[in-house]
């Protein structure tokens, strides 16, 4: 018997604690890719997805942009008739995607969910300024340029601190992220 797991079972394994095995109850009756308002940009819908992971096909799921265009929106979630939270298999593959750091070159959201997760690590709470240079340098110049204005309003307004804020016990809070997430790399 073989001790490595497959890339399915890796999935379910993610999955298992909130959901069972929703895998294993997906009927591949569309109803989630039918509904998703950002499908027609995603290489493969929530359904293509559900049935590559099924299939083992670990390259071309992590490889697709369909999770990280995912927005959240629960609609599959809501109306899949085996209740299977689609949204959270999204959440999960972005996790996995970023634990194994494979995923389609030039996608946004991996390098912003990694500078995200840094900053919480470090100092507990949430920083624009920081986070601003993992996604701000992909726009187009007039955007670039908009994005500084509204910063400079918000600064000069004072709704934007100078200095990132921290939160107390920031050890304790450590040491609790410690025990959920895999800190490897980000301290």
């Amino acid at each position: 018997m073989s001790d490595t797991i497959s890339f399915r079972q890796e999935i379910a394994n993610l999955l298992y604690a909130s959901e069972g095995e929703p895998l294993n109850t997906c009927i591949q009756c569309g109803t989630c890719s039918g509904t998703c308002p950002v499908a027609p940009y995603m290489d493969y819908t929530p359904r293509q997805i559900i049935a590559l992971i099924n299939q083992g096909k670990k390259e071309e799921v992590l490889q697709s942009n369909t999770f990280w265009y995912c927005a959240s929106c629960y609609h599959c979630t809501v109306r899949c008739p085996q209740d299977i939270n689609i949204t959270d298999l999204m959440y999960a593959l972005k996790r996995y995607s970023i634990w194994k750091g494979q995923h389609k070159e030039g996608l946004i959201g991996p390098t912003f969910s990694e500078a995200f997760v840094k900053m919480i690590v470090r100092g507990g709470r949430s920083f624009e300024p920081v986070l601003a240079p993992s996604y701000i340098f992909s726009f187009g110049m007039r955007e670039l340029l908009l994005e500084v204005q509204g910063a400079t309003e918000l600064l000069l307004k004072g709704r934007l601190p100078l200095l990132p804020p921290r939160i107390k016990r920031l050890d304790n809070f450590k040491r609790m992220l410690g025990r959920i997430i895999p800190m490897g790399g980000l301290e």
